[in-house]
């Protein structure tokens, strides 16, 4: 595999060489980064003990390692680099070789600052046993005995189903005696319940020869690899020759089990049956934490997939992540495809394999049933996360909101306002309250707006905003640690003068949310800030601000109720509560509705009340 190496020492060596190096090292590893080589291959960085903290590829050897000198670095990285004592490579042949080479390493090491992938012993595999007459079973404990094993499955339905086809196309043992030919001939076992119902044909006591059994076996193999086109083409030559030697009943057992391989492969195939032998791999990313979804597909049919989620270490891009699943799911589901299909080039090569980025199509549809299963996997383990501790979720979201905002205290109460009108009637407020970053709805507060004559929405917020927190001063009850206000700067500047009128300025941290880009404004700064639309934190505001919108829709409701319905459209004789609500609904105002005319309103309520409508504003028009 690898072409040219430079030897990579053990522990020991390792160690004496970073002792050896201490003094030349400690002003910088200059002198021993000129002297890495512009060629494929794999890096190692070393700590002061000689442990390996962290292994990288690279393309080109002397650039990947001069990126991590050539410029300051934040966060986690920085604390790499500075860990660094000394630094190792192995030039390869090729990226491939690196990509293998960093892959094993990782595993052998698991340095501390790489990402690793490990197996969820949560998900079922299916065994065949290393054994001299094999069995085929389900497990969740893998052994280094030589058995193979196919998974992991995370339907485990979707696995018994398998078993469940293999058992019926094959009689081979589910006892667990150790069988082997010595044992067979000393007449050890004798043959139970399963041999005598038709499900094994006996080979503990030498009834069916090991070569025959190895061929079901063989079969087996390709039926869970997905490979049913060649089991079902052997099957017909069987049925075939059964036939021409008059074996009807052998030949119709074996056309059964074609037909129940058929049935099976209908039920999974989802796409081109032609598309054969493709792997498929798709990430979903947020910050700190990506999840990746594999398929594998073979003649059109998904026969495996898996999910798994990857804790970023460093600042590892998307590529990198990527690159480094569809490995190690190609090595664990010993996959051979050609083919791999994904969302955007992952920037390093496969030998023998090809990329294939689809805009549209079936192969475009197969990339989008993947990143649906990423995001499933991804809402699943969220959800597992917050019943086992949901606390620790609400904590998470909130150092983020805290981070993001630079704000002096953690956000555990925050309160946010949202204000709404119709053409400038019944202008009212609503203000939502979350606590630990749940609803608290014990403090919802709808308001009436009192002092404001018109659709002015600046001057209503001022007026809501003065309002609660004036109670707040005079109840002495606490504050909260962040208000939202639902508008841009102008709506901020508004609650901002309600707070100077109280003597808060500076006391409660304030954003406004403009609604069209999610832009963050602070106050004092013109310019807005976004957050990652990915990001935890902006999804906490969202949520605030629309369930305020929420709540304050709904007491505009009730005031439309109370107010226009009753008391104008109402006293329209043959028009009542449904057909006022259908007209407000529509033209927004009782002005506005006055001036249509009847084949405007015919459209909304029927030409007839329309009519009546109409009239009513002719005799008694509004002022």
């Amino acid at each position: 595999m690898v072409s040219k190496t430079k030897t990579l020492p053990t522990e020991p060596d390792m160690k004496s060489r970073s002792e050896q190096k201490e003094n030349e090292l400690g002003n910088g590893l200059s002198h021993l980064i000129r002297s890495i080589p512009h060629n494929p291959g794999v890096y190692l960085y070393l700590d002061e003990t000689g442990r390996i903290i962290y292994v990288g590829k690279a393309k080109d050897l002397n650039k990947r390692v001069n990126s991590y000198f050539g410029k300051v670095h934040s966060g986690k990285l920085r604390v790499l680099v500075r860990r660094i004592a000394d630094i190792r490579f192995i030039v390869t042949g090729s990226e491939t070789d690196a990509l293998l080479l960093e892959n094993n390493l990782i595993k052998q090491h698991q340095p501390r600052y790489n990402v690793m992938l490990k197996d969820d012993k949560s998900f079922p595999w299916i065994c065949i046993s290393n054994e001299p007459f094999p069995r085929v079973f389900p497990t969740r404990n893998l052994l280094r005995n030589g058995s193979e094993y196919y998974g992991p499955y995370a339907s485990v339905r979707m696995m018994h189903t398998l078993l469940e086809l293999i058992r019926q196309l094959y009689p081979i043992r589910s006892c667990r005696l150790p069988l082997t030919p010595q044992t067979i001939l000393e007449g050890k076992y004798k043959i139970c319940l399963e041999f005598h119902i038709g499900n094994c044909k006996g080979p503990c006591e030498g009834l069916h020869n090991q070569e025959d059994y190895l061929l079901m076996i063989e079969a087996i193999r390709q039926i869970i690899k997905g490979n049913l086109v060649t089991v079902i083409r052997q099957l017909k030559d069987t049925m075939m020759q059964y036939a021409a030697s008059l074996e009807f009943e052998k030949a119709q057992n074996v056309k059964e089990k074609m037909e129940l391989l058929d049935k099976y492969r209908s039920k999974s195939t989802i796409v081109n049956p032609r598309i054969s032998n493709v792997d498929v791999c798709s990430i979903i990313d947020e910050d700190e934490v990506a999840w990746i979804n594999y398929l594998r597909v073979v003649q059109g049919a998904v026969v495996q997939s898996h999910s798994v989620e990857i804790k970023r270490k460093l600042e590892e891009t998307q590529q990198e992540l990527l690159m480094l699943a569809l490995l190690d799911f190609r090595q664990r589901f010993d996959s051979e495809s050609t083919e791999v299909i994904l969302p955007f080039d992952p920037g390093f090569t496969l030998d023998g394999v090809s990329y294939f980025i689809p805009k549209k199509g079936d192969k475009k549809h197969l990339l989008e049933l993947s990143e649906r299963n990423a995001r499933h996997f991804r809402l699943e383990m969220e959800k597992q996360r917050t019943l086992v501790d949901p606390e620790r979720h609400q904590k998470r979201v909130l150092h983020q909101l805290k981070e993001d905002l630079r704000l002096p205290v953690l956000p555990e109460v925050i309160e946010c306002f949202d204000n709404s009108n119709f053409q400038g009637d019944f202008a009212v407020a609503a203000m939502v309250q979350f606590v630990k970053a749940r609803p608290n709805k014990q403090e919802y507060r709808h308001f009436n707006i009192k002092t404001v004559e018109g659709p002015d929405d600046f001057a209503s917020m001022q007026e809501i905003v003065y309002r609660r927190y004036q109670r707040l001063k005079a109840e002495n009850k606490a504050l909260p640690q962040l208000i939202i206000v639902d508008g841009g700067k102008g709506q901020l500047n508004a609650a901002i003068a309600a707070l100077v009128q109280l003597d808060l300025r500076g006391h409660i941290p304030i954003i406004g949310i403009a609604k069209r880009l999610e832009e963050i404004y602070f106050p004092d700064d013109p310019f807005p800030i976004y957050i990652d639309k990915r990001s935890e934190s902006l999804k906490l505001i969202q949520q605030l601000r629309d369930e305020a919108h929420r709540f304050g829709i709904t007491h505009h409701r009730k005031q439309f109720e109370k107010g226009v319905i009753k008391t104008v459209l109402t006293e329209i004789d043959g028009i009542g509560y449904n057909t006022a609500q259908k007209l407000l609904w529509k033209f927004k105002s009782v002005r506005n509705i006055s001036t249509q005319s009847v084949d405007n309103l015919a459209g909304v309520i029927g030409r007839s009340k329309a009519a009546m409508v109409v009239g009513y504003f002719e005799r008694n028009p509004l002022d």
